[in-house]
């Protein structure tokens, strides 16, 4: 505990200076990078599981409001067989058992093999589970950890990706989070680039990032949320169903949080209250996302989970000429919403680089009167784009020049982050760039928590540890 507080006042400083003091930096570092080109579909990291309708594309998201469940997914390709998930806390002992269900989907002329999704709940806080998938000798087994019991003390630490694909850069952030420590992975959208295929190759990628992914997604559980190329509105293969190939494939617990759709909904994970937005359907006022998340807000509850944290795939700040102020839109109806609520992050992907905010709000604006300029402000949360995990469309190097005030570190380079909440108070932030294969600590600080920051909270907390 020592070297902890230790720690803290080192960085007192430093995290004042993150938070609230503008004068950013534009990172003048430039990467050979390797190819942004799709690994070939003979590579290993594709490679289908061997024995007859063996299971893959395995799997795991949070299955229910407060993380004492999992939804279990895989796909078999020669016949339906079983959706049966058997599971136990010891290894090669499968003492429980949970039925799924299975579906399948076709896109163009292209059929996909059976989705199955299986639910496990009841399941204990903090215990490591075993689960086997699919019959006979074709059967396949892996684990999970379930997260501790929701306490506003409780540590976890939290993966973030977005824009990922399936190129040699992709694999290179997917090889270096897998090293990270973290405990599950916070998508911020797009997937596996299918979309950038045409006709029956579309479903084939969707089918080859099942696979890439299984390595870490089939052992944590991975938060989804949808982006512009998980769309897939095709008219000339007459694909008129948005997200058709990501709804049949990757399923969330929207309806454990009261949402009307797969596409918005919140989870609670150990002292964590994580909110998914869509940046692709409808949010202005009385519309079902708007009205839900609304409501979302009134459940939060900051003394059991203080760390409230939001995920787009649009940003709101971005200071990138790629997709410049094309959240706009979402930041005129919802940022008032986050400053009042007293938002810890905002991660968002889209734009394929990083850039992280100071604590700044655009909300005294409007069309007629007001600062037009964003503004610091101690209520609002950090905004950091993460869309840099390796996909085809290559890096979005050209940022605005001058950088604008509200830009605290900006950098093109391909990479992941990590959230480690340490208890109520802070966490570690850390963003990891991928320096040619190597993964290099680039962007980190310790963030303190926008509930616990007040004088009087502060206060509460001296007694409630005395």
């Amino acid at each position: 505990m020592q070297s902890f507080l230790k720690l803290i006042s080192t960085f007192f400083i430093f995290l004042s200076y993150v938070e609230n003091t503008f004068g950013g930096i534009t990172s003048t570092f430039i990467r050979t990078q390797w190819p942004s080109v799709d690994i070939p579909l003979d590579n290993e990291v594709f490679a289908v599981p061997k024995g007859h309708n063996a299971p893959q594309q395995v799997h795991i998201t949070q299955g229910d409001y407060d993380g004492k469940a999992v939804i279990i997914s895989w796909v078999t390709s020669d016949e339906p067989g079983s959706s049966e998930v058997q599971y136990g806390t010891t290894m090669g002992k499968y003492d429980r058992s949970a039925e799924g269900k299975s579906t399948s989907y076709t896109f163009y002329k292209y059929k996909s093999g059976y989705i199955h999704r299986c639910l496990l709940d009841g399941l204990e806080y903090d215990t490591k589970y075993y689960y086997k998938v699919g019959s006979g000798g074709s059967s396949r087994e892996f684990w999970f950890q379930t997260p501790p019991t929701i306490d506003p003390d409780a540590s976890y630490k939290f993966g973030i990706i977005g824009d990922l694909g399936q190129t040699y850069n992709s694999l290179s952030t997917l090889q270096h989070y897998m090293v990270s420590g973290a405990q599950a992975v916070l998508f911020l959208g797009d997937l596996s680039y299918a979309d950038r295929y045409k006709y029956n190759d579309i479903g084939l990628r969707w089918d080859t990032w099942g696979r890439f992914i299984e390595q870490s997604a089939a052992i944590q559980p991975w938060i989804w949320c949808a982006g512009n190329h998980e769309i897939e509105y095709m008219p000339y293969m007459e694909e008129l169903d948005p997200f058709k190939s990501y709804l049949h494939r990757y399923p969330t617990p929207y309806l454990a949080s009261k949402s009307t759709s797969p596409l918005w909904y919140a989870i609670r994970r150990a002292s964590a209250h994580i909110i998914v937005l869509s940046s692709y359907s409808s949010f202005v006022k009385s519309t079902p996302q708007w009205m839900w998340l609304r409501e979302e807000f009134k459940r939060v509850d900051r003394e059991k989970t203080p760390w409230l944290i939001v995920l787009m795939h649009v940003p709101l700040y971005n200071s990138n000429d790629v997709h410049f102020m094309e959240g706009e839109s979402m930041r005129a109806v919802f940022e008032k919403w986050f400053v009042r609520n007293r938002v810890d992050i905002v991660f968002a992907g889209h734009v394929h680089a990083y850039e992280r905010s100071y604590r700044i709000s655009n909300i005294q604006y409007n069309v007629s009167s007001g600062d037009r300029n964003p503004v610091p402000d101690k209520s609002a949360p950090l905004y950091i784009t993460v869309g840099d995990g390796g996909n085809q469309e290559g890096l979005a190097g050209r940022f605005r020049d001058p950088q604008p005030d509200y830009s605290a570190f900006r950098e093109a380079s391909y990479g992941h982050s990590t959230l480690e909440i340490k208890n109520r108070t802070h966490a570690f932030y850390h963003w990891n760039r991928n320096d040619d294969g190597k993964k290099v600590e680039t962007d980190s600080f310790i963030l303190h928590n926008q509930y616990w920051v007040s004088s009087s909270r502060r206060r509460k907390l001296k007694k409630h540890c005395s």
